[in-house]
């Protein structure tokens, strides 16, 4: 339907004339009859009695109104969505279970007058996370990314490595760890860890590739990946079945499956994601944002943990050119392009 036709047609009820709507949207008083017969020929109906006292709304007139005006709000609630600096902060956590979701809502509970949109994009792939802050669909995505120079070269965007997701081991009630206040990288070597469905290839992979070739963990990939609640009921049942879950991340399951998280410690592995945004992007709300990501990863920081080797570098980066000069210092690191 032509939003002008019907713009026109508000404005010919608005005033009572033909040429009180002219002068109203700038046109001509022929181009305000047009549009209102061609609505009317659309609609099949007519819409205004002429008459030489101006024009009267008939009854499909009336009836047509209130919806009329609805097409008009629903143009502004779409121009709104994406309109920079009408949308709301829109930013891709990946997985709604994950650590980038559990952090981001923590970040909404101290800026609740903030206007968010958490979305997960459907496409996994980075190179498609990238495109999308490149092209203004999402303000922000968290990735992993094993070599943030060469993958964001040329793309106009920039990182910050901002989590380090500290893994626990999931075990069920009958594991032999199942009682165990914690657990070395080395102990698990002796236990299958279970990760059906892996994909193969990306971040994800090449880190728990790395960790256990570091640690000589068993990591089974083996069979299809039927969903976390059916993984989850096999882990609680099973005797021998464990996974690797990050601190970060929110599953539930019912009270009588008896799970047991695991604290890994001497070192505890940590999966390090970056948010990704745009180097141009101005908005206030995302400059919030990356200084509480900021904060809170220097805050979560402790001594003894394990990086696989592509987030090593980036964090001894960052630690240096923090330096001593707190957080609004980092920032400085946090606005910086990739190059």
């Amino acid at each position: 339907m032509d939003l002008d036709a019907v713009r026109t047609f508000l404005a010919v009820c608005s005033g009572g004339q033909f040429q009180s709507a002219a002068d109203e949207l700038g046109i001509t008083q022929q181009a305000v009859s047009k549009r209102i017969g061609a609505l009317e020929r659309k609609l099949g109906v007519t819409l205004f009695a002429r008459g030489p006292r101006g024009a009267t709304l008939t009854v499909d007139g009336a009836a047509f109104l209130p919806h009329a005006r609805e097409l008009l709000r629903a143009e502004d609630r779409a121009l709104a969505s994406v309109m920079p600096g009408r949308r709301a902060l829109r930013v891709d956590v990946r997985n709604r279970r994950t650590a980038p979701a559990t952090l981001l809502h923590a970040f909404y509970q101290q800026h609740r007058e903030l206007d968010l949109d958490v979305v997960a994009l459907p496409d996994l792939d980075l190179e498609a996370a990238l495109t999308a802050v490149a092209s203004g669909t999402v303000d922000a995505t968290f990735r992993g990314l094993t070599d943030a120079k060469k993958q964001l070269a040329g793309t106009g965007l920039s990182s910050a490595l901002v989590i380090e997701d500290r893994h626990e081991l999931l075990v069920g009630p009958n594991h032999p760890l199942a009682d165990a206040s914690s657990v070395t990288p080395h102990q698990l070597a002796d236990h299958r860890i279970w990760m059906p469905g892996l994909p193969r290839g990306d971040e994800v992979a090449t880190y728990y590739d790395e960790l256990a070739t570091a640690f000589g963990i068993t990591i089974d990939v083996l069979g299809p990946a039927f969903g976390a609640e059916v993984l989850l009921t096999e882990i609680a049942e099973s005797p021998t079945l464990a996974n690797l879950i990050g601190e970060g991340s929110r599953y539930l399951w019912p009270a009588h499956y008896d799970l047991r998280r695991i604290p890994i410690v001497d070192p505890t592995p940590v999966f390090p994601l970056w948010v990704v945004w745009r180097t141009d992007n101005q908005r206030a709300d995302l400059a919030e944002l990356l200084a509480y990501l900021e904060t809170d990863l220097a805050g979560r920081r402790t001594g003894n943990t394990w990086l696989p080797s592509w987030a090593c570098d980036e964090r001894k980066t960052r630690e240096g050119l923090r330096g001593g000069r707190g957080l609004h210092g980092s920032m400085e690191l946090t606005n910086r392009p990739v190059r």
